[in-house]
């Protein structure tokens, strides 16, 4: 992970476990992590604090080590007037959620790496992103920038700190702003309407380049649909759904998305691969399988599958952070193809066909080089299953991208409920037992004493756990429950929800704090509702408290619920396409719910027989719970009270679909099963 520069000297980061940090251990600038340590020499030295922030796979946060941080004059004025501090944003969600907040509010515009200045004290008075090392792209260099901050501290020092005084009360104040409206279907449909202004009818997706994927958006859009059976929010999933599949932001030999598209035709990626955006997008295909049965988006969530499982699972069983794009100047590289390359592999006739389905040229469509991509469906490819796997085989003989390969807490959290939905949606159990087996690896290895912990690495595992963590797990755990009627799932999930609430609720104005009682004090908390390329860690919790709610009945959870929807209504009501993840608990929250209990053994076969038909199902607002007979359903009784007259009929595994508690008659017959299936909206 360390790259070694023979006669230097590391830095205080090679102590680190980050990769990121790691990769900077041997830069000349003498970099300080986030600490007691850095922030009292600022203070000594009566000099500010450089605070640069990033991730390891981000491609300008190496553009800008590379370009400044690896010029030893950069280094030398970096050392010489400032204390420089070096931040993991994925290890420290709290630091770059307060500061990402400021730098937005000074300069209008957020992103990654992020450059802040900072007094002793924490407090930021300039800020801004990627900084070129000379004046460039209409935007100072990192020089003037760096000679400008110097100059204002020497004499300007009280406007400074005036300044930072400002933008400190304006963050602690954030998070007192809050104003309550009924969240009602009218919400909803306000929210398709946004979207739909944003949506690109002819390549799918939502503005303009660059182009994300939003799978929160897509699972939400298909909610929607299923509430009003309405075409136009299904019509703008599957066409986004499908142009993503066929472009180049999709790896159509190794399986899984790259991280955006730079264009508005998902044809050239930003080449990034990230768990999160794996789980979610696999999540949205499976949803979309459901509802349409149309192969395509099956095969695109086993690919995702197949990617994880295959290049980001750790022999311990959780799953890593993520791929980079590749090295500076070679991005993309392990990705394109000329023709004489797939001919060399394939032959010159098994190469034609394959050319011509994957738009592979001289010309090419990427730097002169050719990224894979179609035309038509998937479908209508799958005759060149054989040559994918053998241009897969030679792919992966050349340099692979660097791989982050600590281990979070949230991020693991996603793709275990996605592996769960899997399991569920596809009948594939390897799924569920992929999903178990990182679960059972986060709650061995990451809690210390009862308590979450954020990042696993290199055999340590530390940071207090933000409420991502909590929400995110609790979420993949409710869907683990689902996916294998194991009862301890269900409690596990239940247990950190309640464990979360005192650490993160705000007393005060409502909702849930990013950090909580046990994370660090910073000069503000911040509470983070926008849903992003994640969704927000109260959007998550939201649902989860509905989701826990309605199966457990238990109401101390209903009424936090009820006050977390409550807190961001008013927020949400201004802006709600803004937030489609917190508009999928506000769905589950309007109702009306389903309670489907399959009483029965689950070794039998018409018990397994009945799961299926429930589990391939697009149901939203449905919990589904296997009812087993002896001490393992009196488990299930004690943490879902009202399965306990839910028995099976005559020795028979026995259906019980109820709406708001309201149950039809039983059934041991599956065809009837279907048919109730079939009237629930």
């Amino acid at each position: 992970m360390v790259q070694e520069h023979p006669g230097r000297q590391p830095n205080r980061l090679i102590k680190e476990k980050s990769p990121y940090l790691l990769q900077h251990a041997y830069n000349p600038v003498a970099w300080y992590p986030w600490g007691d340590e850095a922030l009292a020499t600022a203070a000594r030295e009566d000099k500010p604090i450089l605070l640069s922030i990033g991730y390891s796979t981000c491609y300008w946060c190496h553009v800008m080590e590379q370009e400044s941080f690896e010029d030893p004059e950069i280094a030398r004025l970096m050392n010489e007037w400032f204390v420089s501090i070096k931040v993991d944003r994925e290890e420290r969600p709290d630091l770059d959620a307060l500061y990402m907040t400021a730098v937005q509010a000074m300069s209008g515009q957020g992103g990654w790496p992020m450059t802040v200045f900072l007094t002793p004290e924490g407090r930021p008075f300039w800020g801004g992103t990627y900084f070129p090392p000379e004046d460039a792209y209409g935007r100072p260099g990192f020089r003037t920038v760096l000679r400008s901050i110097h100059e204002a501290w020497q004499a300007k020092r009280a406007d400074l700190l005036a300044t930072s005084q400002s933008i400190t009360q304006a963050l602690q104040a954030e998070t007192q702003r809050l104003t309550t409206v009924p969240l009602t279907r009218e919400t909803l449909q306000e929210a398709v309407a946004q979207l739909s202004a944003q949506y690109d009818p002819d390549h799918g997706g939502f503005g303009p380049a660059p182009k994300f994927p939003r799978p929160h958006a897509l699972s939400f859009l298909l909610r929607v649909w299923y509430r009003d059976r309405d075409p136009k929010p299904l019509e703008m999933v599957e066409t986004t759904l499908q142009a993503m599949a066929r472009g180049g932001i999709h790896d159509h030999l190794g399986g899984g998305f790259h991280r955006y598209s730079t264009d508005e035709r998902w044809l050239v990626p930003h080449f990034e691969k990230m768990l999160y955006d794996q789980a979610l997008l696999a999540l949205a295909y499976l949803e979309a399988f459901q509802i349409t049965g149309k192969a395509d988006y099956a095969q695109v969530a086993r690919g995702i599958f197949t990617y994880v499982l295959r290049d980001l699972r750790d022999p311990q069983g959780a799953f890593l952070s993520a791929e980079d794009a590749g090295e500076v100047g070679k991005e993309g590289e392990f990705y394109v193809w000329s023709p004489s390359q797939v001919e060399a592999v394939l032959g010159v006739e098994g190469a034609a066909p394959f050319n011509q389905a994957y738009d592979v040229t001289d010309q090419g469509n990427f730097e002169g080089h050719s990224l894979l991509h179609l035309n038509q469906q998937l479908s209508a490819v799958e005759h060149l299953a054989l040559a994918r796997a053998k241009l897969l085989q030679e792919r992966n003989r050349r340099p692979r991208p660097h791989r982050d390969d600590k281990i979070l807490t949230d991020w693991n959290g996603l793709m275990i409920g996605a592996l769960a939905y899997g399991a569920k949606a596809l009948g594939e159990p390897a799924y569920g037992e992929a999903g178990a087996g990182a679960a059972t690896f986060l709650l061995d290895r990451l809690q210390r004493s009862g308590q979450l912990l954020h990042r696993y690495r290199d055999g340590q595992a530390e940071i207090h756990a933000f409420l991502d963590d909590y929400a995110f797990l609790s979420w993949g755990l409710l869907a683990l429950y689902e996916a294998t009627g194991e009862a301890r799932w269900l409690s596990e999930a239940k247990r950190l929800m309640t464990q979360a609430l005192p650490l993160f609720w705000d007393d005060a104005a409502g909702g849930l704090f990013l950090s909580g009682a046990k994370n660090e004090t910073l000069i503000a908390r911040t509470k983070e509702l926008y849903d992003g390329a994640i969704p927000s860690g109260n959007s998550v919790a939201a649902l989860v408290l509905v989701r826990l709610s309605q199966l457990t009945m238990d109401e101390a959870m209903q009424d936090k619920a009820k006050r977390l929807i409550e807190a961001f209504s008013g927020e949400v009501a201004r802006a709600p396409h803004a937030f489609p993840q917190f508009l999928i608990a506000v769905d589950g929250w309007l109702g009306p719910s389903q309670e489907i209990v399959i009483a029965g053994d689950p070794d039998a076969p018409a018990t397994r027989r009945m799961l299926e038909h429930v589990h391939r199902r697009f149901l939203p607002r449905a919990s589904v719970v296997l009812h087993p007979p002896g001490e393992a359903g009196r488990t299930i009784e004690s943490l879902i009270p009202f399965v306990a007259n839910q028995v099976q009929l005559n020795g028979q595994p026995t259906a019980y679909v109820c709406e708001n508690y309201l149950c039809k008659l039983p059934t041991t017959d599956v065809a009837k099963l279907v048919e109730l299936l079939d009237a629930i909206r």
